[in-house]
Parts: C-alpha cells; structure tokens; sequence
C-alpha cells in the first residue's frame, strides 16, 4: 500500500506539471510527412500541438530527435525468455520494450488466473511496463498451443461450434483483453502437422468474442487456414503465410471482413552468429552469458530460404493489395529478444518492401486499429493517449533510427531508457513482494476447483500431443470428507510424468514466504513414483525445481517432507520465501496407469 500511495503522489505531481516538447519532427502515425511542431502534454494525454508553452511547462528541447507515437507489438510472450535454457523475467521484459518505445503489447503467454496480478503489478508501479493486451489462448485438441505441458488450463480446447460457446461462457468470465486462437496446425514442414480448427467452431469462436467487445487473433500460418480464419471473421491473422503466395481469393475476403495481418517475420529470419550489441543491452546478465552465437554467415537451410521469401513477398502482396498490416514479433521465442525484436520487425518490413514510412504506420496507427484502441493511442493527435517516444535521427527516411530510443511516454509519464536499460541488466530478479502462506494449503473440501485459499489448482504433463493424459477431481474418502484424485496413464514415451500444481498466490505470480514453516505435510495413498516438488521463483532453470521423493502404497499415511530434505542438481540454498507452487509429480513405466489421492496438504512448523 505504500509503494502505491507514493506511485500516486508522484503521478500526481508528474501530471499536475505540463510537458511541452518543442523543436521535435513530428511523425504523427497517419502516413502524413514529418514536420517540426511543438506539443503539449498534460494529465497523461495530448493537449495541443503547435502552440506555445503554458507558464510552468516542464520543456524538453527535442531539436534533432524525431517524435512518433508509442509503438506496438501485437505477439508476445512476456514470462519467456528468448534465451535456451533460462526462465524469463517478465519485469525486466515489460522494461525492454519500454526503453525500446514500444508502448502497447499483446501477450500471449498468461491464462485467466494471472490477469489480476499482473495488472495489479503494472497499475501499482511494482513492474513499470507498457499497455498489456492479455489473452485467453484456445485450439482444438491436438492443435498447437496443447503440446507443451502445460495442462488443460493454458490452451484451453474447443472441437465443435457447441463446445466452443460453453468455453466462451469461462472465457468471457475471466475478462481477457484478447482472444487468441491456433487454428492452423501446420508445423513448417519441419515435423508432423498438428490439428487445425474447423471453419464452424472457429465462427462460433468469433460470434461470443465479437458479441463481449473481444478481438480474436489466430495462429495462422498456411494459405488455407488463413481463408478459413479470415471467413471465421477473426480480427488479425497472426504470423505470416508461408506455405505458398496469396492469392485474389484470399485478398477479397479479408477486405470484406476487415482482417488484418501481423507477419512475425522477426522469429522466422534465420539468425546466425552472435546476437545484435542492441539486443545484448535488453538482456539481464545470466542470458547474456548462456548465450552461444551460431556461426557467422552461417546460410539458411533450403527450406526455410523458400519459407522467408513466401513470407516477405506475401506481407508486401497484402499491403500492396490494402490489407492492413500491423506489427508483432513472437518475441520470447528462441532469439526473438524483448523489445529489440520489435524494433527490428519494423527494419524487416522495410526489407519486405514496405517504406520506412508505411513499416511506422503499420506499428502505430495500424496496430491501434486493428485492436480497436485507435481512439485512445497510436497517433499523436489532441485528446489521444500521451504515448510518445523520441528518437535520434529520421527513422522515416532510415528505418535503422527507430533503434535510437532518446526518451519514452506512457499516459504521460517519462521513462529513461538508460535507466530500464540499467534495470534490466542487474542481477537481481525483478522485487515481488511475498504473501504469507497460510498453513492450511487445501483440504480438497471447495467445490470449484480452488485450494483453501482460493488459488486455482492446475495441471502440468509431459511436453508433446502425445503426452500422458491425466484426470484430477474430488473423490469422497470418508462420510463427507474429500480427497483430490489424481490418475494417469503414462505415454509411451521416455520419462513420462504428470503433476498437480497448488499455487502459493493467483497465477503463482507473486512469491510466497513459508520461512515460518519447516515443511510440507499431507495425506497421501496410491500406485506411482511420486515427487514433491517446489516450483520457486528465483529458480531460472524450470526443468530443475526443488523436489524430494515420496513413497507411497495402497495404505493412506501422513507425509512429511522437510525444506531442507529439497535437492535439485544445480547449486544454491533453499528460500523458503521464494516459493510459488506446491506440486506433486506421478511417474512411471510407459503405458502404466498411475494414481494417488491426496488430502490435507498442509505446512508444518
């Protein structure tokens, strides 16, 4: 609460001092040519433009430097890291792209359980960032977006119209900012297509999202699923079409239906040798040291030299044609680096033969428009949100100077990109602040799928379409008591697992401080391997938790696990205030069904 109070006081004084920028070459986002004029902010919008200052008018001299609208990018994944092998911080991800300019993105990496804390972090202050547009993600079974392992929780699947509106009614309730969907399951060539979403559903899809005030974005990667996305009347068609050229027939429905198009060319160019000194100065330390460069020059395999010029000849066919174009990347993807990446998809476009300045509309005015926020951001003009950012240079004539962030605006309020550059390159995970965990984790007595203290328990697997498939529900033990079944017939595949995870805070955001306790304590009984794990947050490498093993039989017994019987492979000492989930982890041989159920999980002092 403090941390707010003084965010508040100091919006408060920021916004009560107008801004008034002066001597700047304005690119006001419409198209129109640059021209020098001032501007005036106040209250977190823009007031006027070409007047003189107000008495008391804190002035910047913005002579040489060129002043745009906030940037966009409408694909991203802000808890991935784009480095192998490391979690990502989202906080220092939220400062990569404001000390790039980019004020508004979509993220594609949350679920519903992690929308009130991550916004109470932006809105507090806690974690400064730009605009987040956040998701619900849905595919159909086997689709892509269901093979990481993440659970049924993440991606969540719809086959047929009917299904769709009941997963609409859970969808709308969570209250995303966006829809996205995976209704192409073409894998490049590069391995087995996974399932695509049927024209019917995927309708269904778009009549509940269009009927709450909802944009769908797609997965869309192919010529014909990008024709069934577009007759859905899906608002963007996200990731270029690379499988072969577009045609007219393409080209008229997405006019008649207002479809836009985002081409993600920066995950799709293939990238060699080390990365980019712009790109390094987004990066925290210990990606920067896991990096490893390919080598220089290093060609592109045939078939992704075929799959880049149907990529770029298409994103250039579209705009010809007047299709609009917006901007993401796919940013947190494996070398597509936060905020760098979204500056460089603006040098791409250009590449594609777009103009420096269509590649500049396409990342502001376009991009608002396309997610219904051009009333209130993506150009400067009286009245629109104060999201600016100054460059050096004329990136209008030289796309290049877009990378040459001078100062940034959100609603008003200014952000040194040095700074965020500072603050990303320390040491130090992003601060959250750790609740108290309360001793009682879950008895397993709530009807609607939530620990004792009203976290949502959710499910994890092994990675592929082909996981081990899993049920977790409420089974009666006893007279009216409960326990949580957990069953699971494990894949044909090498080390096979299924988990149950039990979040410490909404979404298992925030941190939480067990340094009161001594250990975890439950009731267990069933026919598996069986783990403890502890999911942490300043543990970067995910594939490496705290864990313990638990034995089990066909009796109930009382567990006890100490903190400091916990052990991973990598060295360090155990927090007991950086836990964020409980999990319990079944394993067997392939093709072995596994059980346990579980009661009263519990900490103990």
């Amino acid at each position: 609460m403090k941390r707010l109070f003084l965010l508040l006081v100091f919006l408060s004084s920021v916004f009560a001092q107008p801004v008034y920028i002066r001597n700047a070459r304005v690119i006001d986002g419409t198209g129109a040519p640059a021209r020098s004029t001032s501007v005036l902010l106040r209250d977190g919008k823009i007031e006027a433009l070409g007047v003189t200052a107000p008495p008391g008018a804190r002035t910047i001299d913005a002579t040489g430097l060129t002043l745009l609208p906030g940037l966009f990018d409408l694909h991203t994944h802000l808890s991935a890291s784009a480095v192998t092998g490391i979690s990502g911080d989202w906080g220092k991800s939220l400062k990569a792209y404001l000390a790039s300019g980019v004020t508004t993105v979509n993220d594609y990496a949350t679920y519903g359980e992690m929308f009130a804390p991550l916004k109470q972090l932006l809105t507090s202050g806690a974690a400064p960032g730009p605009h987040v547009n956040m998701a619900v993600r849905m595919s159909p079974t086997g689709g892509h977006g269901t093979e990481a392992g993440w659970g049924d929780f993440m991606t969540i699947e719809a086959n047929t119209p009917a299904q769709a509106h009941a997963r609409m009614k859970d969808v709308i309730a969570m209250h995303p900012d966006v829809i996205k969907v995976f209704n192409d399951g073409w894998r490049y060539g590069m391995a087995p297509d996974l399932t695509s979403m049927n024209l019917e559903t995927l309708a269904a899809i778009v009549e509940d999202a269009h009927a709450a005030g909802l944009k769908v974005v797609t997965h869309t990667v192919t010529l014909r699923g990008a024709k069934i996305a577009s007759r859905a009347g899906v608002d963007i068609l996200v990731h270029g079409i690379g499988d072969a050229e577009v045609d007219a027939e393409l080209i008229e429905i997405m006019k008649a239906k207002g479809t836009s198009y985002v081409s993600t060319l920066a995950v799709y160019e293939y990238k060699s040798g080390p990365a980019p000194e712009r790109a390094l100065s987004l990066l925290d330390p210990e990606s920067r040291s896991l990096l490893r460069g390919g080598a220089a020059g290093a060609e592109a395999p045939p078939e992704r030299q075929l799959r880049w010029r149907m990529l770029t000849t298409n994103v250039r066919k579209l705009f010809e044609a007047g299709i609009p174009v917006a901007v993401g990347t796919d940013a947190g993807m494996t070398s597509t680096f936060h905020g760098y990446s979204t500056l460089h998809e603006f040098e791409l476009l250009v590449q594609a033969g777009l103009k420096p300045m269509d590649a500049i509309r396409a990342g502001t005015s376009v991009s608002a428009r396309a997610m219904g926020q051009d009333a209130e951001r993506g150009t400067i003009a009286p009245g629109k949100a104060a999201d600016l950012v100054l460059v050096e240079g004329r990136p209008d004539e030289q796309i290049a100077d877009l990378m040459k962030t001078r100062r940034v605006f959100l609603s008003g309020v200014e952000f040194d990109p040095r700074e965020l550059e500072a603050g990303i390159q320390s040491r130090e995970l992003t601060p959250l602040t750790a609740r108290h965990a309360p001793e009682l984790i879950d008895d397993m007595e709530r009807t609607d799928g939530r620990t004792q203290f009203g976290t949502l328990r959710v499910n994890g697997t092994d990675a592929g379409i082909d996981h081990s498939p899993m049920l977790f529900h409420r089974v009666l033990k006893a007279g009216s008591d409960h326990a949580l079944l957990v069953q699971a017939r494990m894949a044909d595949k090498e080390r096979p697992y299924v988990r149950v995870d039990f979040p410490l805070s909404p979404g298992a955001i925030a941190p939480a401080d067990l340094s009161d306790y001594t250990g975890v304590q439950f009731e267990i009984r069933g026919e598996a391997a069986c783990r403890l794990l502890v999911n942490a947050y300043g543990n970067r490498t995910s594939s490496d938790p705290w864990s313990a093993k638990v034995a089990v039989s066909g009796e109930w017994q009382i567990v006890r696990v100490p903190f400091a019987g916990l052990r991973r492979r990598a060295e360090g000492n155990w927090d007991a205030r950086d836990a964020r989930a409980l999990m319990l982890e079944l394993s067997g041989e392939p093709r072995a069904g596994v059980w346990i159920e579980l009661d009263n999980l519990r900490l103990y002092r």
